[in-house]
């Protein structure tokens, strides 16, 4: 498939990226949100009403964590009544995983473009397998534990960050060991903690978060989502292209941005991903598609990268929506980029590696699978570039 010369150029952009993290920002001092605002996965919401529960729930744990609220019930009537607002993540730079919600105290990991200055992509700490505001559970044990992790965990990150570390590599190393970059991350992961251990000038001290960081696969996940979402939103403002720059569900919704359209949310209805549940509940109870790691998918890699068994270390782009090879991913077989445009012409969408919610927030995470996105989205967006091309040339 040939692709639009103004994709290749948004592409060119994004691919003369470097991105490397480098310290932590509080979340409110890099948005400019303001302190009653939390950021949640996905396009904005029409209303309290529309918020679907999980993000209810970690909203609610985020204001009291935030201390806009002196309880978890008194938390979530105040955002009900829209004394609380809740605002898309993605919209001010930031990307959270599927049910997680950022406030303004939290710490964000900051991740810059190396090559071309600070323009910066931020991420919450991934909550591991520990209880989790991602999962969308409204709990003292999920309020707890992102109090510790912005403080010991951070304390631990922050003493082993050294002058900063590439995430491409990383996430390179971890393609070759068979990771995708999105439901698969322990190579990386490990990698990660790799570095942050020899980094750290004495040693990491504190066994109980070091024994966390090694018992999490997905602690790359976050990271990995910041540097692809910075890598995409190098690609924004060219006038005729449908490179997609912006990706994610919120649950009810599910949407695209591309770089022609900076700001502009084409949604559909969000359908529950494909696949198995790990408890015993009806699949009436599965959430539709949530999460800001879809980005990762949009990008080319998670589903995406359909990995090979021979040889068992390199993985192939086997479909047309991809725009070009980028210079760090040589050898892997892989193309990255994803354009509206082809994807509007050929009738195939990116599928996206989803864990999948319980919708009524009870049981957190149900198990994991794949999200088929709608053609839709990308056919709106592709019309619109389309038109635009076609006005400008009258």
């Amino acid at each position: 498939m040939t692709h639009h010369q103004g994709d290749r150029l948004a592409f060119d952009r994004a691919m003369v990226t470097q991105p490397v993290w480098n310290g932590f920002d509080l979340a409110r001092e890099v948005t400019g949100i303001a302190d009653n605002v939390l950021l949640h996965a996905g396009p904005p919401f029409p209303g309290p009403g529309a918020i679907t529960r999980p993000i209810m729930n970690s909203a609610c744990v985020a204001a009291v964590y935030e201390g806009l609220a002196p309880s978890l019930d008194a938390a979530e009537r105040m955002i009900s009544s829209a004394e609380i607002l809740l605002k898309p993540a993605q919209d001010v730079n930031v990307v959270a995983p599927l049910a997680a919600v950022v406030s303004g105290s939290m710490p964000l990991h900051a991740v810059y473009d190396a090559w071309r200055g600070q323009h910066r992509m931020f991420a919450p700490i991934n909550g591991g397998n520990r209880p989790s505001l991602r999962l969308g559970l409204k709990s003292v044990a999920v309020l707890d534990h992102i109090r510790w992790l912005n403080t010991r965990c951070l304390d631990v990150l922050q003493g082993g960050l050294a002058e900063g570390i590439a995430l491409v590599p990383l996430a390179v190393a971890g393609l070759k060991g068979g990771d995708d970059c999105h439901g698969r991350t322990p190579v990386a992961g490990a990698a990660l903690v790799h570095e942050l251990v020899d980094r750290s000038p004495n040693g990491v001290g504190d066994d109980e978060t070091l024994e966390f960081l090694k018992g999490s696969p997905s602690i790359f996940l976050n990271l990995w989502m910041a540097a692809t979402k910075l890598m995409m939103s190098r690609a924004e403002g060219v006038p005729s292209s449908g490179f997609v720059t912006a990706a994610g569900g919120n649950g009810r919704d599910v949407g695209i941005q591309v770089s022609a359209f900076p700001g502009r949310w084409y949604t559909v209805p969000a359908t529950p991903p494909e696949g198995a549940f790990d408890v015993d509940l009806p699949p009436s109870r599965a959430l539709g598609a949530i999460g800001d790691s879809a980005v990762v998918d949009a990008f080319g890699l998670g589903a995406m990268a359909k990995v090979r068994t021979d040889p068992p270390t390199s993985a192939k782009s086997d479909h047309g929506m991809s725009v070009g090879e980028h210079p760090y991913f040589r050898g892997t077989g892989l193309k990255l980029g994803i354009s509206a445009m082809a994807v509007a012409e050929s009738g195939l969408a990116p599928q996206v590696s989803l864990g999948i919610l319980d919708c009524e927030g009870e049981m957190g995470r149900l198990g994991g699978g794949l999200y088929q996105m709608p053609v839709k989205p990308f056919r709106q967006a592709a019309e619109d570039v389309l038109a635009r091309q076609q006005s400008s040339s009258d």
